[in-house]
């Protein structure tokens, strides 16, 4: 039976999805025709997208409806307990284990299983996780007995898992096996005016749970909420509006200079970028990336300028063949005291130096080396520093999960 526009716009007002974008109708399009058959499925996009409500859609547009139904965030989940919470484990198995208790895919058998931030499940975990989809069983943590269960997995990850999958932070079997129908969540900037569909329900929410009259955008605010990336798409879309209904006492409409004041500074970095190979790449990753190219730039630049020490004659070619590292330099310039060699200062011009500073310019370039485990250790040192070393809210500003942020306080020693 064809899925029809006005079927489309009932379920998504029976599961409290607001927005008619293109985008946000296809998803739940697929979710509905997918929601009959056994198959895996895999929800992807950004945090706070709202990826939940299309497992639910799944589940109860299913035959499994009457089951149960239980959402599972397996980053917050620590890793040495994680096998524990999902299959169980025996009396004793285990420092703690003072009886027996049943995993999440026994309780949920005949049901389905929402597994949020799949991409932080541990190798092992995965390995468990796929046994389970191919014939339906499991073992207890401590137990040799094979049981059987008949679960339905719905997954949904915030990051590339092929990348993932390409590091080999995640098997590759596994992620073919979920992924046997994939649904893509579009992030609130994708989806235009549905913003302002959200504010204006969010607001009548609060105004409903605070007894107060509702807040409204002015033109000029429309336009600010629409520029605006949100970053943390609709969860901070809610909080915002949970806020000025809160705060805005004096008027009950919001002027873009208003609006504006509440929202915090954008960064330069989008939140999710596609790279050439077409992989999605976080703003961390794409950090990574540019701290990479600058190290293979000033490596290059410096073999260029010995190069060109040890033989003036050919400075003038090694220029015209890497325009990229000297764009503002006149090859002609570049003999016309011998030896010379080129340097890039602060504003990004390219000045001539005598060769005597050859030596300086080697070391300087060698201390400035640029290292991705001393940035990161840096960044987790400020998030830990500015939370009061409380792991949860520097997680968060981070970007990362507590059980992340737990091994990378490990691996670089910064337990006190």
């Amino acid at each position: 039976m064809a899925i029809t526009e006005n079927d489309i716009q009932s379920v998504k007002q029976r599961f409290g999805i607001i927005g008619n974008a293109p985008m946000l109708n296809n998803a739940v399009r697929v979710a509905m025709q997918v929601a009959p058959t056994e198959m895996s499925v895999l929800i992807t996009g950004e945090s706070g997208s709202g990826k939940e409500s299309f497992s639910k859609i799944i589940h109860f547009l299913s035959p499994r409806k009457h089951g149960q139904f239980i959402a599972i965030n397996c980053g917050s989940i620590p890793e040495g307990t994680i096998d524990s919470e999902l299959f169980g484990h025996e009396k004793g198995s285990f420092t703690g284990a003072h009886e027996s208790r049943k995993g999440y895919f026994e309780v949920t058998n005949g049901g389905t299983n929402f597994l949020d931030e799949i991409g932080e499940m541990p190798l092992g975990t995965q390995a468990r996780l796929l046994r389970v989809l191919e014939n339906g069983e499991f073992i207890k943590v401590g137990s040799s007995k094979v049981l059987k269960t008949d679960v339905r997995v719905v997954a949904a990850t915030n990051v590339n898992l092929m990348h993932k999958v390409e590091n080999g932070k995640f098997r590759e079997d596994l992620y073919y096996r979920l992924n046997s129908v994939p649904i893509y969540v579009p992030p609130l900037r994708e989806r235009g005016k549905d913003e302002e569909l959200l504010f204006r329900k969010f607001a009548s929410d609060f105004a409903e749970r605070y007894k107060v009259k509702p807040i409204s955008l002015t033109e000029d605010a429309k336009e600010v909420l629409l520029k605006y990336r949100f970053p943390g798409n609709i969860r901070q879309l809610k909080n915002l509006v949970d806020q000025i209904s809160v705060l805005s006492t004096d008027t009950k409409e919001i002027s873009g200079e208003v609006l504006q004041s509440y929202l915090p500074n954008q960064t330069s970095l989008p939140a999710l970028y596609k790279d050439v190979a077409g992989q999605d790449l976080s703003e961390r990753e794409i950090l990574y990336k540019v701290l990479f190219d600058m190290r293979k730039d000033v490596n290059e630049l410096k073999r260029i300028v010995l190069e060109s020490v040890g033989n003036p004659s050919n400075a003038a070619q090694i220029v015209k063949e890497n325009p990229h590292l000297f764009a503002e330099v006149q090859p002609e310039r570049s003999i016309t005291r011998e030896p010379a060699v080129f340097n890039i200062n602060g504003n990004g011009k390219t000045t001539e130096e005598p060769a005597a500073e050859v030596q300086d310019i080697s070391h300087e370039a060698e201390d400035d080396s640029l290292s991705i485990e001393k940035k990161e250790k840096e960044l987790i040192m400020r998030a830990l520093r500015k939370n009061n070393n409380k792991r949860k809210y520097a997680a968060r500003d981070l970007g990362i999960s507590e059980r992340t942020l737990y091994r990378k306080i490990k691996e670089y020693e910064l337990e006190s």
